[in-house]
């Protein structure tokens, strides 16, 4: 029976897909249950906000926006920065300074990004992967990529059940029991994936769970219209929380500048 072949090839994708998101979600509930008391008490940063908001550049991009509000850095509206105050008051934004280079002036788009990869950053990043706040490179994706293959493990199925009610092969078992042995291997991926979407805690690409739940009490916690809930917004929305005019005005240039380039590119 030609059909049995294909419904142990449909099991076999099922169980190993699922198999896979069940370990993969025992191991992230465990970490989970560590950071608690890793991120129990730690006042974040505006540096460390920006980091598991958005990741090094999101670094960068708080910084500049910061030296620029207090004029120790120029963010021209044609998307060039300039270098007013040499002293960099800490390491990220000695960084900066380094990054724009020994002219005291760049774009900002190059400027950015290679702040983003400098060792401050990357310290920064180690830090909080050790606190248990960050998500560490190779567990980025685990989850997501179990869950991606239960997904794959579903279509198989289907297909490998669609080929053996298709398939012109002689049998004695009725097409609608076939169908019926093909749903359970389905009815487990689906299953799989509709408690994972409940139950797996969402990870974002930059903070861990733990990370998350200070950067929302953070959010909380910030009121008022002073300097620093300005910059919280920025380091935890982006530059898109730009209020001025000017500034806003460069880093759109900014943007428009790294999307033409990459257009070029392609």
């Amino acid at each position: 029976m030609f059909w049995v072949l294909l419904l142990l090839l449909a099991w076999a994708a099922a169980g190993t897909a699922c198999t896979r998101l069940c370990l993969a979600a025992v191991r992230a509930a465990a970490v989970d249950t560590e950071e608690v008391a890793a991120g129990h008490g730690h006042d974040l940063t505006l540096y460390e906000a920006a980091f598991l908001s958005g990741g090094p550049r999101r670094v960068a991009d708080l910084t500049m926006v910061s030296m620029a509000r207090q004029r120790r850095l120029l963010l021209a509206h044609t998307g060039w920065a300039t270098v007013v105050d040499p002293r960099g008051r800490d390491e990220i934004e000695r960084s900066v300074i380094g990054a724009i280079g020994p002219e005291g002036q760049s774009r900002i788009t190059p400027a950015r990004d290679a702040a983003a990869t400098a060792a401050p950053v990357r310290g920064l990043a180690d830090r909080l992967v050790r606190a248990g706040l960050a998500v560490p490179d190779g567990a980025r994706t685990t989850v997501a990529a179990a869950v991606r293959q239960v997904q794959l493990a579903a279509l198989v199925v289907l297909a490998l059940g669609a080929t053996a009610l298709l398939t012109p092969a002689p049998s004695e078992m009725p097409r609608q029991l076939i169908a019926l042995w093909f749903a359970l291997p389905l009815a487990l991926t689906l299953s799989c994936l509709a408690i994972a979407r409940v139950e797996v805690h969402p990870y974002s690409r930059w903070a861990s769970p733990a990370g998350q739940r200070l950067l929302g009490a953070l959010a909380r916690r910030t009121a008022g219209g002073d300097d620093r809930t300005y910059l919280t917004t920025v380091a935890v929305r982006g530059v898109r929380a730009v209020g001025e005019p000017d500034l806003r005005a460069a880093f759109a240039d900014r943007e428009q500048h790294w999307r033409t380039g990459h257009t070029r590119g392609a």
